[in-house]
């Protein structure tokens, strides 16, 4: 079979060896993971004949039997067509790969109706048990959190735009490694589908927590649209009252004609943001007023003294994709992508003097953190050539590239002894050099024909991802962005690359029973690593070196899944899914020894690989029009790979530096149920209802290297029998949406989500507080109104009753969201 394919002139090995080559081959380029399976129809225009397919007897006369009722669309190119309620067809992928998952859609008509839509993010907002941790419009460390996996797992979900990772698996955190949603032009994006759970082979590890696959509006006529969105939210917390506004001009426009058809999206944000972290201290510093006194979340005391990011970020990003009909069944796509981000921090002080009454930092270096200037242009490449016969074999040929052109942030090291003033010293962080590559081959095999009882998926993947992270000294803080000193404060740098295998056959036992098994065979190495840290004085002189050549790490693994689905009617479907899956350390947890917005994080070079095993069971009821689905899931996890943050006193200064640290932990069970549910023309027409609702029962089964105090008693804490970090025990959402005619759309939803803790020995005692986790209760509304053919406006109102709460950073109030949108 892949000796056919080879005659045809495609070689999977020598793609994948390219792509993986060693340094000198190839400029940073790193791994592979798999870009979404979606097909762009042809032309609809005057398509050309199809050449008969050849099959044996058996296939021909299985082929001719009509298709079972409640079976997906045949044609993966036409998702979002074939029922009154397009969200509730299969993904393309889905469909093409006969991908066990079950699904959860939004189509962008829907998103434009429904949803304060700001960033591509929001899209995801009401799917059932996804939550965003956005902070701000424009957030560049937004990481999305699944049913079992919280706010800080970047690395346990995959997330692709077309064929473009934009999941940044350099690292597992919701900084430096969140999701780059930021080069997606809202404007552009045509659907969004997520897959849950690591059950299907085409997928690595890091499918643990889900599958976000966005697909852009490739046009098959000349389309073109603009829209400018502002939104606006009063502040009062703490010592900081004002008005933040945000300023977003999205445009799109796209052609076909004949073989070749193309879409250009861009996307200009400007964006004034609230407090995202605040300035503490154990002790209010002697002579000054205005602290406010405080706990953390442990009960410890940390008194807000001010502000510290309190930022202006002007982002710039644009997109082109390019789609040529190679054939009338081969496509073949080209996609570029570059964002931009200018970034300036400027905390404010809430301490006075007491003699004088003028603002002081009261020669705390804390503020110096929340000080500085970030520029940041990263650029994407993706390609990809696939056959859709829908005969004996089709192929999908992928490869895409992420790389960090510019990276670079400056610091001041420290304030000046008295006053509001900063040294003339700084840092420079740099992570320009950064880059990460995949690579993908892929092919269906249908022995008995397109919809015949066995088909047969298999695949080769190859990924490199590359760390650079080096700290600089620099004489003048804000004007040596390019080299500082040439003096390391610290350094961090590695790579790690996957090569894997993988097989699915998909087996109609009879019509309405589908059996689904696969494995995905993996080997992954970690390599290059290298670490420099210094100790220095307070003024920032390096009084101490050590430099760390890390152990390279390897291992061999094999995955298997399986996933039975029966149709007891048209109606119904119960589908039982088993997959286990290895999610393997990144580079920066690894490797990465830096603090990032005022958050040091310590690294741990001899991480073992995460072993999951998951099963879930779904019961679900459809009509034309909707959907209730319930799961049961169960999930253990060994060798867990968690990370948690917490105040730390400098015993000196007594300033407070959340600092991250990074563990394995031998045990881990997550279970629970979910119950989603969504219906049109709900006792009258045109009245929407969509909610779910889901139970975690998170708990730490074994960790015999923990060795914990109580930040209050300084007793030794026990881990064994608490409950995960970040995984909250409830989520909920619910919402309505009433469309009257065509031109009305009223939504009003909820989103609620429950206690969870972020220490391994839960001793979070204090909420609503800075660095604590907590529950929350919102409340949106928005109003949709096509004006005319061509104009359409919206009014929204995201978090109405103005919850005030912490998921560690101080999260959005009422916001205020106006918008407008013509189509050409």
């Amino acid at each position: 079979m892949l000796s056919r394919h080879a005659r045809r002139g495609v070689s999977v090995v020598a793609v994948q060896a390219a792509l993986l080559a060693s340094p000198g081959g190839v400029l940073a380029q790193s791994s592979a993971v798999l870009p979404p399976v979606t097909v762009d129809a042809p032309a609809a225009a005057k398509p050309k004949p199809r050449k008969p397919v050849v099959r044996p007897v058996a296939a021909r006369t299985q082929s001719a039997k009509p298709a079972r009722a409640g079976a997906a669309p045949a044609v993966a190119a036409e998702q979002g067509t074939g029922s009154a309620h397009a969200s509730l067809d299969a993904p393309a992928a889905v469909t093409r790969y006969q991908l066990p998952q079950r699904s959860f859609s939004i189509t962008a008509k829907e998103v434009d109706e429904t949803i304060n839509l700001k960033d591509p993010e929001d899209a995801v907002k009401y799917m059932p048990s996804l939550f965003v941790r956005k902070r701000n419009d424009g957030d560049n460390m937004a990481v999305l959190a699944t049913r079992s996996w919280g706010l800080n797992s970047s690395s346990r979900t995959l997330i692709y735009y077309d064929d473009l990772l934009i999941s940044a698996l350099i690292g597992n955190n919701n900084t430096n490694a969140s999701p780059k949603w930021n080069l997606i032009s809202p404007e552009a994006i045509g659907r969004v589908d997520y897959l849950n759970g690591p059950f299907a082979a085409a997928y690595p590890g890091n499918s643990i927590g889900g599958v976000l696959l966005i697909s852009s509006k490739m046009p098959d006529k000349p389309f073109a649209v603009a829209k400018e969105t502002v939104s606006v939210m009063p502040w009062n917390q703490y010592g900081t009252k004002d008005t933040y506004v945000t300023s977003q001009a999205s445009a799109a426009a796209g052609n076909r004609d004949g073989k070749l058809s193309w879409l250009v999206s861009a996307n200009y944000l400007d964006s004034y943001q609230q407090p995202l972290t605040y300035t503490t201290s154990a002790a209010i510093p002697a002579g000054t007023t205005g602290a406010f006194p405080a706990l953390n979340k442990q009960g410890v005391a940390a008194n807000v003294l001010g502000t510290g990011i309190l930022a202006h970020s002007q982002q710039t990003s644009g997109n082109i994709r390019l789609a040529y009909d190679v054939t009338a069944q081969v496509q073949a796509t080209y996609s570029f992508g570059i964002w931009n981000n200018h970034q300036v921090s400027d905390p404010q002080t809430y301490l006075k003097s007491a003699a004088t009454g003028a603002p002081t930092f009261a020669g705390l270096s804390g503020f110096a953190t929340g000080k500085y200037v970030w520029d940041q242009t990263h650029v994407s490449n993706a390609v990809a050539i696939r056959s859709d016969t829908k005969g004996t074999y089709d192929f999908d040929l992928s490869a895409s590239s992420y790389n960090y052109l510019q990276d670079i942030q400056l610091n001041p090291f420290t304030v000046t002894p008295t006053g509001v003033g900063y040294s003339q010293n700084g840092k420079i962080t740099r992570m320009d050099g950064t880059n990460w590559q995949n690579a993908d081959a892929k092919g269906i095999w249908r022995p008995f024909g397109y919809d015949g009882p066995h088909e047969v998926s298999f695949g080769l993947h190859g990924d490199r991802y590359r760390l650079e992270s080096p700290v600089y000294a620099s004489s003048v803080w804000y004007a040596t962005g390019d080299t500082g000193t040439g003096t390391l404060y610290s350094q961090g740098q590695g790579e790690t690359r996957t090569g894997a295998i993988w097989l699915q056959d998909a087996w109609r036992i009879l019509p309405n029973l589908k059996l689904t098994l696969g494995g995905r065979f993996e080997t992954w190495r970690a390599q290059d690593g290298f670490n420099v840290s210094t100790g220095t004085s307070a003024a920032g002189a390096i009084t101490s070196i050590a430099a760390v050549q890390q152990p390279q790490l390897s291992s061999t693994n094999f995955s298997p899944k399986a996933s039975l689905s029966f149709d007891p009617n048209r109606d119904w479907n119960i589908t039982a899914n088993f997959g286990q899956a290895y999610r393997y350390p990144t580079v920066m947890e690894l490797y990465q020894n830096l603090t990032v917005g005022g958050v040091a994080t310590i690294a741990n070079p001899n991480l073992l690989p995460e072993q999951d095993l998951t099963g879930e069971l779904n019961i679900e009821r459809r009509w034309s029009d909707g959907r209730v689905r319930l799961t049961l899931f169960r999930e253990h996890v060994d060798h867990a790979i968690i990370s948690q943050t917490n105040l730390v006193t400098n015993p000196v200064t007594k300033v407070q530096t959340p600092t991250t640290v990074i563990s394995n932990v031998d045990a881990i069970r997550l279970q629970g149920i979910e119950l989603s549910a969504d219906k049109d023309n709900v006792f009258v027409n045109g009245l929407q209802l969509f909610g779910s609702v889901t139970y975690v029962d998170s708990r730490i089964l074994a960790d015999a290297g923990w060795a914990g105090l109580d930040p209050l008693t300084n007793l030794p804490t026990a881990v064994v029998g608490k409950r995960v970090p970040y995984v909250p025990d409830w989520r909920a959402k619910f919402g309505v949406t009433y469309r009257p005619n065509d031109n009305w759309a009223y939504t009003i939803a909820a989103r609620y989500s429950g206690k969870q803790y972020s220490t391994l020995d839960n001793t979070d005692r204090v909420s609503h507080v800075y660095g604590a986790f907590d529950n929350f209760f919102v409340v949106d509304l928005k109003v949709h109104y096509n004006a005319t053919k061509n104009f359409a406006f919206d009014f929204g109102i995201d978090n109405l009753f103005n919850e005030q709460y912490f998921l560690f950073h101080p999260f959005p109030g009422r916001t205020f969201v106006l918008a407008g949108k013509y189509t050409f």
